[in-house]
């Protein structure tokens, strides 16, 4: 055995005999062979830390989280919304745990809206309720491990490295607030989490997949016809879904689209990005496990209306923590 230099001077490595075996002290001063270079692993959560607050309504606050019990709170309403209220099929460990949860979790940053209950009343919950969430992937962090859970539908990579390499990208995904939550306000305090999370690491573009309900894109037509025509992101922002997954948007012409039943026709999601100045993708895409047709949203920060600022704050300017109370959008 010999010693090696520089950052592995800690490591005991074979010699000629023996040069794959490597011996690496751990915290307890033991040995263990086959320490190789291993790929970084996600930050663990757990033990005590102190809370990210991004805003507060009443007895409703907006943060991330910062324990596994947290997460998988979110879990289990992803679940609860996705698989029970809408068409999504669980596998068979979906449905033992009763949480939507993937490979990607845990590189996520998870944002949470939880209800506190309401102190004046004497309502106040043991552990905060999971009411609202968002989960949210900066490109550093994506980099390090299989890139973009997005990139699994739409060729999203030319945009990043070759069209805006010096861009700061962080994709969006898996959306939902519990039904008797489902109000302006919730939904407003959660997007003032993901603002002030997009000030705080210098974000250029939000990337992710809105969905419509169903795998029929025809039962849609109109409002991916109107989407196609009015919302397609220009050429320098465009991004394709792959051939193999590719819907073509443009099932009618313009002058047979009717735009006040389309915009109806919207979910909330979608009609929200494009209020903010969201471009959409070229392309649908069906998702057969969660039982959608989906587009993608891409959003520039330097698209933003910015009558927004006024309300969320400008681009740059950050606090750490948002003030209890902000007037509705206008």
């Amino acid at each position: 055995m010999k010693m090696t230099a520089g950052r592995f001077a800690d490591r005991f490595r074979g010699g000629p005999m023996f040069p794959g075996f490597a011996l690496r002290p751990n915290h307890t001063g033991l040995l263990f062979p086959f320490a190789g270079r291993r790929r970084p692993r996600p930050k663990r959560l757990g033990g005590w830390q102190p809370p990210k607050v991004y805003g507060r309504i009443g007895s409703l606050e907006v943060r991330l989280a910062r324990k596994k019990s947290e997460i998988r709170q979110a879990q289990r309403l992803r679940y609860k919304v996705f698989y029970e209220e809408m068409s999504a099929i669980p596998g068979a460990l979906a449905m033992l745990s009763r949480r939507d949860e993937d490979a990607f979790d845990p590189i996520f940053d998870h944002l949470l809206v939880v209800d506190r209950g309401d102190p004046t009343s004497g309502r106040r919950w043991r552990r905060a309720r999971v009411v609202g969430t968002y989960r949210v992937l900066r490109q550093e962090v994506a980099d390090l491990y299989d890139g973009f859970y997005t990139q699994g539908e739409y060729d999203i990579l030319p945009l990043m490295h070759a069209k805006r390499p010096h861009c700061r990208f962080m994709e969006l995904g898996r959306s939902c607030v519990l039904k008797p939550y489902r109000t302006r306000r919730t939904v407003e305090l959660l997007w003032q989490g993901i603002w002030t999370y997009v000030r705080e690491h210098g974000i250029d573009v939000m990337i992710g997949c809105a969905s419509f309900e169903g795998t029929d894109p025809k039962a849609h037509a109109h409002a991916l016809s109107f989407l196609y025509h009015t919302a397609l992101a220009p050429a320098e922002w465009r991004v394709a879904a792959h051939p193999h997954l590719h819907v073509d948007m443009n099932m009618l012409p313009p002058e047979a689209v009717n735009a006040r039943a389309a915009l109806k026709a919207l979910p909330p999601l979608i009609k929200g990005y494009l209020r903010l100045g969201a471009y959409i993708g070229d392309g649908a895409v069906i998702d057969r496990q969660f039982g959608t047709t989906d587009v993608l949203i891409i959003l520039p920060v330097e698209a933003i209306r910015t009558r927004y600022f006024a309300h969320f704050g400008g681009p740059d300017e950050f606090t750490e923590t948002i003030g209890a109370e902000f007037a509705p959008l206008n």
